[in-house]
């Protein structure tokens, strides 16, 4: 109804900044980003010194991951309107996704002590404090973590990713997942930069390492099965996944990443569902399961690992990665994803009726200049 209404303004004064402006955030909040950057871009151009329209550019570069740009003008709408709060946070976390935390602040502080109620900045500061790492840096994000847990009337998702950060933090105990709303945001938000961010400055290979172990285990690729790719993300690990296919379904929390897989035209079916609930409707269905870089946003992999068993045909076979942990089965790390003990891991594969085929250890990308250890594991169901 409002897109209607913004609409026949422009009919009725063609280039207003305000109903274009409008339009441009309706876009942005469905998911739209090439409109969304299109109408935000003829905003600015109507009325360049206008605060909000360069807060909504800001914003809209920052969703389509053009950070720098992004950047940029929201630090021009903040020259021109310094109080507002929701043009600091994004400020802060468009320089948190850049790297630079100890920057970010500053403007996450300001946005925090402006609207000390919204737990949005309390959250966004905590997560900069805990990458910043600076001196006392722990404490603070400890607090600010805290400070979203006694706000009144808190959303349930927001609470449970500021515990979720508390226990990265060694603050609480970890639970047994990820929450669901944390993951689906965060790749969300990482969607539009996904694979340059992975190829170029992490040195990603998971995908092609597991491939290659399932030739070396003697799984042919001979384009014959039927092929499941959990958490298949934009679709790097379907590439790599491909060659086994005679039909390649993928499934993912984030429907940004499953908009970027659906661009490859990789996949027979995408599917928008939680790992372990769509695993348990499709039993049988499957002769190749494969998790690349999914079992580090689980804790307890039990569910998991009977799921993707349960959905294997006889002789199906079961390839995954997992960040490599020792003596707790599982452990959450400062990184906000979950470690695993191999052993253990091989222990829950057995009992949900996972013969191991290959095994490798590798690293599996870079993190902070230094490689992520982890193993990757090729089995098969009896």
């Amino acid at each position: 109804m409002a897109e209607r209404l913004y609409h026949r303004v422009l009919k009725l004064r063609p280039g207003d900044g305000n109903a274009l402006n409008l339009l441009g955030v309706a876009a942005r909040q469905r998911g739209d980003l090439e409109a969304a950057l299109a109408l935000s871009a003829q905003a600015l151009a109507a009325q360049p010194d206008s605060a909000i329209f360069l807060a909504n550019r800001g914003a809209t570069l920052a969703e389509a991951g053009q950070l720098e740009p992004a950047v940029g003008a929201l630090r021009a709408a903040l020259a021109r309107r310094p109080g507002d709060a929701t043009a600091l946070r994004n400020l802060g976390q468009a320089l948190c996704a850049l790297g630079q935390a100890a920057a970010a602040l500053a403007p996450l502080r300001q946005a925090a002590q402006i609207a000390p109620q919204a737990p949005e900045p309390w959250l966004a500061l905590a997560h900069a404090l805990r990458e910043a790492g600076q001196p006392g840096a722990r404490e603070a994000a400890e607090a600010a973590a805290r400070r979203v847990l006694a706000l009144p009337g808190l959303a349930a998702d927001l609470a449970a990713q500021a515990r979720f950060l508390l226990a990265a933090l060694g603050a609480e105990a970890a639970p047994d997942r990820a929450p669901a709303a944390y993951v689906r945001d965060l790749f969300d938000q990482y969607a539009p930069r996904f694979d340059a961010d992975l190829q170029d400055r992490l040195h990603y290979r998971t995908p092609e390492l597991l491939a290659a172990l399932l030739a070396q285990a003697g799984i042919a690729a001979d384009g014959g099965r039927r092929v499941l790719d959990l958490g298949c993300g934009t679709g790097l690990s379907g590439l790599a996944l491909k060659p086994w296919a005679q039909r390649l379904e993928g499934l993912d929390l984030s429907p940004r990443m499953l908009a970027e897989a659906r661009r490859r035209g990789l996949y027979d079916a995408l599917h928008e569902a939680e790992l372990v609930d769509f695993l348990a409707t499709r039993r049988a269905g499957f002769d190749l399961v494969a998790a690349v870089d999914v079992l580090n946003y689980l804790g307890d992999l039990a569910p998991a690992l009977a799921g993707i068993a349960g959905a294997l045909a006889p002789g199906g076979v079961a390839a995954f990665s997992i960040e490599a942990g020792e003596g707790a089965p599982f452990a959450l790390g400062e990184g906000l994803r979950y470690r695993h003990d191999p052993a253990h891991v091989l222990a829950l594969a057995a009992e949900a009726g996972l013969a191991l085929l290959a095994r490798q250890d590798a690293p599996l990308r870079e993190e902070k200049g230094a490689p992520v250890a982890g193993v990757l594991l090729v089995l098969r169901r009896g």
